[in-house]
């Protein structure tokens, strides 16, 4: 199958987009101040185990989509 050059520099963006967005929110997670990731003790809560795999989820999404886009491009530079 081969991507056209839009959808490849779509998918590799959207790679890019996804890494930025959420390390972005487990700094915020992890200074999170209001409760829902820390109990009084100081130890993490479900809240913060749960979002914490959706990122990492998100993190090995983002690199396999962006991976993909990536090639895209490379393929249509190549053929340039």
């Amino acid at each position: 199958m081969k991507l056209s050059r839009p959808l490849s520099w779509f998918l590799l963006a959207f790679g890019v987009w996804s890494w930025i967005i959420w390390i972005t929110f487990i700094k915020n997670l992890w200074q999170d101040g209001s409760g829902l990731a820390f109990d009084d003790a100081g130890d993490p809560t479900a809240y913060f185990w749960v979002h914490l795999t959706l990122a990492v989820v998100s993190f090995a999404l983002g690199t396999a989509i962006g991976a993909i886009g990536l090639r895209g491009v490379r393929a249509h530079r190549r053929t340039v």
